[in-house]
């Protein structure tokens, strides 16, 4: 494998599995920070040079063992296969990082996020008017929700809500580009396991950057698994989080 190879291996199978890199824009870099301008409301929402987000990407690692064999295979598809497996272990990192407030080394999550637009959603979900509330406080500041991410039980429990009551028809919307995705208000709504029960994360894309620095990568070891013919493959990224108008990011959340 050369480095050529670890986009197709890694970096795209990372972006296409996680969630955090669909919901927010990605930017890629060959530094080991990127600096973002802040957006701050005075007379009005503006990008000024004074401050500025720094994002340096973190460290993550995923690793997957698989058999000699299939290690040595020079079939395509046998790297795909490997490739697929870290994929998943890395986009599962990402996403907890992204939706959550994981410890150091991590970095910085939306949990951790200060200054956004939280709206209380009652003690369980009976409609869409939170969700109503979450885009028109984005609009309020000058951003528009691209999406809406809820764990896979919320969005279970907002699927099941019929317009009426003796009425089978759900209260969400569907996207005829895709049917399989539900829209709420004409938002679509993301579904990750990443993402704590009760809350639905409300993104503006533009307002919320997934930072990738290009040094990926894939590092082959049968030391570990001598004994059972087995070779241990790691994958390497590193990954940031930058959000430069934490106002615009919605969290709707149910109480307690």
């Amino acid at each position: 494998m050369t480095p050529d190879d670890y986009a197709a291996l890694v970096v795209q199978p990372v972006q296409a599995e996680s969630t955090a890199f669909q919901v927010g824009t990605p930017l890629t870099t060959t530094s080991t920070r990127m600096h973002l301008p802040i957006v701050v409301e005075d007379a009005g929402a503006a990008w000024v040079l004074e401050g500025e987000e720094v994002v340096a990407p973190a460290k993550v690692a995923g690793l997957t063992v698989v058999s000699s064999e299939l290690a040595e295979d020079s079939n395509p598809d046998a790297q795909q296969i490997v490739g697929n497996g870290l994929a998943r272990s890395i986009a599962r990192q990402v996403d907890a990082a992204f939706f959550g407030s994981l410890p150091h080394p991590a970095p910085h999550g939306l949990e951790k996020l200060t200054g956004i637009s939280a709206v209380a959603a009652g003690r369980k979900w009976t409609n869409l008017d939170p969700f109503l509330s979450a885009i028109a406080a984005a609009e309020n500041v000058g951003a528009t929700l691209t999406s809406f991410t809820a764990h896979p039980n919320d969005a279970l429990a907002l699927a099941q809500l019929k317009e009426q009551s003796g009425s089978n028809r759900p209260l969400l919307g569907s996207d005829p580009t895709m049917p399989t995705r539900r829209v709420i208000a004409g938002v679509p709504l993301y579904v990750s396991p990443a993402v704590t029960p009760g809350t639905v994360w409300g993104i503006p894309r533009d307002r919320v950057f997934v930072v990738l620095r290009r040094d990926v990568r894939v590092d082959i070891s049968a030391d570990a698994y001598f004994s059972s013919d087995q070779v241990a493959v790691s994958g390497t990224m590193r990954v940031g989080f930058g959000y430069p108008h934490p106002a615009a990011v919605a969290k709707v959340s149910l109480t307690q």
